[in-house]
């Protein structure tokens, strides 16, 4: 529920006025998909607010630490506010600098992204949005690389794309090495084109789980698919 420069959650709230990018409906479908079940080190790369860190915060074990980075400077340090009004914040850490300058000393069970990606569209006019959206930044094969080098051998890496997007980066994933294990579409409503799919890789190969989450039944009651990712942080469901 948004009210004014914030945007509350049932277990949180998310202030976003200063990031580039604001809360939205991609960032807590990701975190609401993603199995949190065994991860115990989580990296979230490009966090802007910080929204899908405080979603898999409340998701995952108690014992979980989620460490996070984030290119543009407000953004880092709006999300490091929010992760301190948390109840996670000693779980929660925000690094301001690009994931290619990032160097940890640990690998990650769990990566996941809400990644740039504007390949050739018009570029926005706001420096800050153009860092964000746009692959220029962050490159899928920059993104590939630094994910290859931080997940460990069991690992798992998610993110969320456009459709298109999602099929041109399967292939990029793969010429790093790594397979996808689950894939789920998002439309808004059933006779509507696939909007967005969810993905998930790893380094070993298996079956793929596929699925579809819709958005909207029918009128503006959402479906029990939808309802069941979201309802226990959207504060109207």
């Amino acid at each position: 529920m948004k009210s004014g420069t914030y945007f509350h959650f049932k277990q949180f709230s998310v202030r976003h006025d200063r990031c580039a990018m604001k809360v939205g409906t991609d960032a807590v479908l990701l975190a609401a998909w993603v199995d949190v079940s065994t991860a115990q080190r989580i990296l979230d790369i490009g966090t802007g607010s910080g929204v899908i860190a405080l979603i898999l915060a409340q998701r995952a074990p108690d014992s979980t630490i989620i460490e996070c980075v984030e290119i543009e400077k407000e953004s880092a340090d709006q999300a490091a506010e929010n992760f301190r009004s948390s109840p996670w914040s000693s779980r929660l850490a925000v690094h301001h600098l690009a994931i290619q300058q990032y160097f940890p000393s640990i690998q990650f069970d769990l990566i996941t992204t809400n990644p740039p990606y504007f390949n050739r569209s018009l570029e926005p006019p706001d420096k800050r949005r153009h860092e964000v959206r746009h692959t220029s930044t962050l490159t899928y094969d920059d993104l590939m690389s630094a994910v290859v080098r931080l997940l460990t051998m069991n690992g798992r890496f998610n993110l969320i794309l456009p459709y298109k997007e999602a099929k041109l980066f399967s292939d990029v994933a793969s010429q790093h090495g790594l397979f996808c294990n689950r894939r789920y579409h998002f439309r808004t409503r059933i006779e509507k084109p696939i909007e967005r799919t969810m993905l998930e890789f790893s380094r070993r190969p298996k079956a793929t789980d596929e699925g579809e989450v819709l958005l909207y039944e029918s009128g503006s009651e959402w479906s029990s698919s939808y309802r069941n990712l979201i309802s226990d942080f959207y504060i109207k469901s």
